[in-house]
């Protein structure tokens, strides 16, 4: 792996500036200047890193991503357990995705497209990981592509009720108990 340049640095903290914008204001209300004052330069100076807010956007929404993916680990429920579990200890990466998330099924939304291809490549993931661990039918009796967009739906569904009220719904436990449904229980011990 290449050395961070001061460039890739800065972006770095930029990205880190906006993604904490986006979770107080929503990617509509967090502007460019706000982000830039937040890591002492301009607008201008900001938009040397990133042209555009969309430019700014993607990239907060790829680190994000980066955040989440252990390279060649795949989508075990013991894996989608632990991210859950780690879910719980970022609150504002949480809401910053879930706001972006929201806002992003509006057609004219800069992330429409970003979560559109994301979803079909998590969901495609999912069900080959599913495959390659259970086969063709997992102890439920699902499909893997039947049960890819149900763990989807349920780790972000949990993700919005647990924003909205932390004291009522454990987020971690709940999805324990989802995978409980599906056979597909996390492992313990390794």
């Amino acid at each position: 792996m290449a050395p961070r340049t001061r460039k890739d640095a800065r972006r770095a903290e930029i990205v880190r500036a906006a993604l904490e914008a986006i979770a107080e204001r929503g990617y509509r209300g967090a502007s460019l200047a706000s982000v830039a004052e937040r890591v002492g330069l301009t607008q201008q100076g900001l938009l040397h890193y990133f042209p555009t807010k969309d430019d700014l956007l993607v990239a907060v929404l790829a680190e994000r991503d980066q955040w989440d993916s252990a390279p060649g680990s795949g989508w075990r429920a013991d894996l989608l357990a632990a991210l859950v579990e780690y879910n719980v200890m970022r609150p504002g990466v949480v809401q910053t995705f879930s706001a972006l998330l929201g806002e992003s099924v509006t057609e004219d939304h800069p992330a429409r497209p970003y979560f559109t291809l994301r979803y079909t490549r998590v969901r495609a993931e999912m069900a080959r990981s599913l495959r390659g661990e259970y086969g063709e039918r997992l102890p439920s009796g699902l499909t893997p592509e039947q049960a890819a967009p149900l763990l989807v739906a349920v780790m972000d569904g949990l993700q919005y009720q647990w924003l909205l009220d932390p004291e009522a719904v454990d987020m971690a436990e709940a999805f324990r108990a989802f995978l409980t449904l599906l056979g597909t229980e996390p492992r313990t011990g390794s």
